[in-house]
């Protein structure tokens, strides 16, 4: 069973002109996301890299999981960018669409934030979304 990497992630939706994503790319990772997957994954050679879902959660009814992952499930979706290896959850496959994950760091927080073209609305404060 994975364990959890983070129990929440930011979700911020695009807003005014639509940046060009490949269309190939599910998911496409900044260099600083890039950056912390391999720091998390260091010296844990039994996992193969981190798996992005959603779930039903929050007040606006869907939120991001990440966890660990030994496997790539038949219908998951694999992002390999840079070395590093992100698996797409089949559920989350099409809400993840054109999304660009990056990693942020301030003086009171650090966490993932998943820029997502795709939703039309989020909650205040910023863990949960809608489609």
């Amino acid at each position: 069973m994975a364990s959890k990497v983070v129990a929440a992630a930011t979700v911020r939706a695009v807003t005014g002109a639509r940046r060009s994503i490949p269309t190939r790319a599910a998911l496409v990772l900044t260099p600083a996301a890039v950056t912390k997957i391999k720091e998390i994954l260091k010296g844990k050679s039994e996992y193969v890299g981190l798996k992005v879902g959603v779930r039903q959660r929050g007040c606006n009814g869907l939120s991001y999981t990440l966890d660990y992952v030994t496997e790539k499930g038949k219908f998951d979706e694999e992002v390999i960018q840079d070395g590093v290896r992100v698996i797409i959850d089949k559920k989350a496959q099409l809400s993840l669409l054109g999304t660009e994950m990056d990693y942020v760091e301030t003086d009171l927080s650090s966490e993932f934030v998943f820029n997502n073209p795709n939703i039309k609305g989020t909650c205040g404060c910023g863990e949960s979304f809608s489609i």
